[in-house]
């Protein structure tokens, strides 16, 4: 993917070349291409050099200087619009991205305890999660236990808060919080509290981030209409712009798409389009994009393409670049604030520690894209709530990219890569023709209620199956190289019902000490507020400083009626199907004593079984099968014998093509005469002669094409294993 200097396209003079490479004479494109084809011995170049994405984009092998020659931002400097080199000229050696780790405990004095002990360690940032119960806007007591302290923390009220935060420091300690449609709730919350420790508005900086569109992909709705939501994300933006001018209110949160297993390109249209979607909305509102667009964060999930993630967060800086210039916005306004996180997609809960290399890659790409705040997943995040230990891990991969790898001493590393470049320009175009038909809908809202993203995700995620299912897309430890003796890991959940008692409990105790009287007139203030449309975040602050609730000041804030209803997109991980096979596997060897079995009958010498033999294994392992059969044979009577005397249900033939003729006849006929039940496989698929073999009594075919998913879900089916 890199350019190679010494390969030069014929325009090139040899005194442009770099002095270590003086001594060797310049090599055209065209006769690098040459050497190429020559030896891949007749085979396509394009067929077997260039790589199709989900993005709709080829990888070339090789990328040159003339690729890059007529790019309009190639002469962009880092610091300068379109900002496609990062927003700040000096990039990291003067400001290092934010070590933004989630903490996802479902109590505030789990979260304190585990901020305590990871903030002198290295995070920067307190980047906090919340459950699903306090995301919609829930009271803990009486939501359903299921989703108290799922995913994250249950906050209910400012004492909530003050147990958050007791003995850290809020003023120097930037925070990010996801807080869906109830932003305004969670901010009251957090400035209430911050009154109380005598930390001023002006001092509370990080994102408490509200994103309704982004929600309602999520979870299909909202407990409110959406212009409301828009109501009172200006309020908030209006109030954070004279009150708290280093808070950001806006967070436009990519990860429901990435999770659905969206493509680079549709992430970035999706991001556009929800951009513009709020900046509208609060020019209706009497904001500028000016005043605006600096509130804003964006947040990317970060996969395993290395250069295709790379040049995502570049491209992504550029098109909004181009955006807020349309908008009529200043220099400052154009400077995109980027978070990224490990994608979820991405991680398997088989060979889970093969996440930490996962990670790593997916890390170092994002800082290569030039992230303003990065969140590393622990190995064991799609698995429980992580331990000290993969805390720990997780966070020393910032640490080793800063201090080790010394990005702290780099300017966009990536800049000038011929590959990079490209790619950068490839996925600007094609993300913005994508929102431009987004628009021509009506807009990113307009869009989700037609179907239109739900439907490219549900599409794209559709081909990435596929691709796992035929092992095109290679997960190591799952679809390929599983380890069939892995210890499980220790799973750490949220006991629901335990903490929701606790936090009942906790939120009984808080009302029933407040001053009723005070109470009530803070519940009337903010109803006022609401129905007024005025004065909503003074109200909301000092309703919680009152002793309001999360949940009641959601309640009131949702009064006014009911939400749309979407389509959701629905979260997944590219490793679950596999997942699923392994778990059933292992639970029928727990309650068998066995695995199911797949019997090998390998054909002849070594030479001439050792390559099935070897590819058979590798397919039938990831279904949690344990394949058997040592001994190679030489007659097809004395496999079949053996065959028998395993009673394996499953018989899988290997050798080449040439001798298959000589032997497949014979051996299944002779195990299916003594066994007619009996399943045989043949490793391979010779097109010529699979309708004879079929009538043999060959039930199946592996080969590189074959659907190996589809394969073992029906074996599995048959030997009654599935779940």
């Amino acid at each position: 993917m890199t350019h190679d200097p010494a390969v030069t396209t014929p325009d090139s003079a040899h005194s442009e070349d770099p002095a270590l490479f003086s001594e060797f004479p310049p090599t055209s494109y065209e006769a690098w291409r040459q050497a190429a084809e020559k030896t891949l011995k007749g085979v396509p170049f394009e067929k077997r050099l260039i790589t199709k994405t989900y993005e709709g984009i080829d990888l070339r092998p090789l990328y040159v200087r003339a690729d890059t020659a007529e790019l309009p931002h190639i002469k962009a400097l880092p610091g300068l619009p379109p900002y496609v080199r990062g927003t700040s000229p000096l990039g990291f050696t003067v400001k290092p991205w934010a070590i933004a780790q989630e903490l996802p405990y479902g109590s505030p004095a789990e979260v304190n305890a585990a901020a305590r002990a990871d903030l002198p360690r290295g995070q920067t940032m307190l980047n906090l999660p919340l459950d699903q119960a306090t995301l919609a806007g829930l009271t803990p007591a009486y939501a359903s236990p299921d989703l108290v302290g799922k995913g994250g923390m249950s906050l209910a009220s400012v004492e909530d808060v003050l147990t958050l935060l007791d003995g850290l420091d809020l003023a120097s300690l930037p925070l990010l919080i996801a807080a869906g449609v109830h932003a305004l709730p969670v901010t009251a919350l957090i400035m209430a509290a911050a009154q109380r420790l005598g930390v001023a508005p002006e001092q509370v900086q990080g994102c408490i981030g509200m994103d309704p569109l982004g929600r309602m992909v999520a979870t299909g709705g909202l407990p409110m209409p959406l212009h409301f939501a828009y109501d009172q994300m200006a309020a908030l933006t209006a109030w954070a712009i004279t009150d708290a001018p280093q808070l950001q209110t806006i967070l436009v949160r990519l990860d429901p798409y990435s999770n659905g297993g969206s493509s680079a390109v549709q992430d970035l249209a999706y991001a556009l389009a929800t951009g513009v979607a709020y900046l509208r909305a609060m020019q209706d509102r009497g904001l500028s994009v000016d005043q605006v667009a600096p509130k804003m964060r964006f947040s990317f999930a970060i996969g395993g393409q290395f250069f295709m993630e790379i040049a995502r967060l570049r491209a992504a800086r550029l098109l909004w670049a181009q955006v807020i210039a349309a908008f009529g916005g200043g220099a400052e306004a154009q400077k995109m604030v980027l978070h990224a996180r490990t994608a979820t997609w991405t991680k398997t809960r088989t060979d889970a520690h093969a996440n930490m290399l996962r990670v790593t890659s997916e890390a170092f790409a994002a800082v290569m894209g030039g992230c303003d705040s990065l969140h590393i997943s622990p190995f064991d995040e799609c698995i429980g709530l992580p331990d000290e230990f993969s805390r720990r891990i997780a966070r020393n991969v910032h640490i080793i990219l800063q201090q080790e790898c010394n990005f702290m001493h780099l300017i966009d590393p990536a800049g000038g890569s011929s590959a990079v470049e490209t790619l950068t320009d490839e996925l600007a175009r094609s993300a913005w023709a994508m929102f431009q038909a987004i628009e021509a809908e009506g807009g990113m809202a307009a869009s989700l209620a037609l179907g239109t993203p739900q439907d490219q995700v549900a599409q794209t995620r559709t081909e990435r199956f596929k691709a796992v299912a035929q092992r095109k897309d290679v997960i190591v430890g799952t679809n390929m190289y599983p380890n069939l003796k892995e210890r499980p890991l220790v799973v750490r959940t949220t006991d629901s019902v335990a903490l929701q008692a606790e936090r009942g409990a906790a939120l009984h105790k808080m009302r029933a000490t407040a001053d009723a009287t005070v109470r009530d007139q803070a519940l009337q203030s903010l109803a006022q507020a609401v129905a007024l449309r005025s004065d909503l975040v003074p109200a909301t602050i000092a309703a919680a400083d009152h002793g309001i609730s999360l949940s009641e000041i959601a309640t009131i804030l949702c009064s006014v009626g009911p939400g749309p209803r979407f389509k959701a997109i629905p979260a997944h991980r590219a490793s679950e199907q596999f997942e699923a096979l392994r778990a059933a596997a292992d639970a029928f060897a727990a309650t068998s004593g066995q695995r199911p079995t797949i019997f090998l009958a390998k054909m002849g010498p070594v030479a001439q079984h050792k390559a099935r033999t070897e590819f058979a294994t590798a397919f039938f392992e990831p279904g949690g099968f344990a394949v058997v059969g040592d001994q190679a044979f030489e007659t097809p009577e004395a496999a079949a014998e053996a065959a028998l005397a395993a009673e394996a249900p499953v018989v899988v033939i290997c050798s080449t093509d040439d001798t298959y003729p000589t032997i497949v006849p014979a051996l299944t006929g002779a195990i299916k005469a003594a066994r007619p039940s009996t399943t045989v496989i043949l490793a391979g698929y010779p097109a010529d002669q699979v309708d004879a073999y079929k009538q043999a009594g060959v039930d199946d075919f592996i080969h590189l094409r074959a659907n190996c998913y589809a394969v073992l879900a029906r074996l599995q089916q048959q030997q009654g294993v599935a779940l």
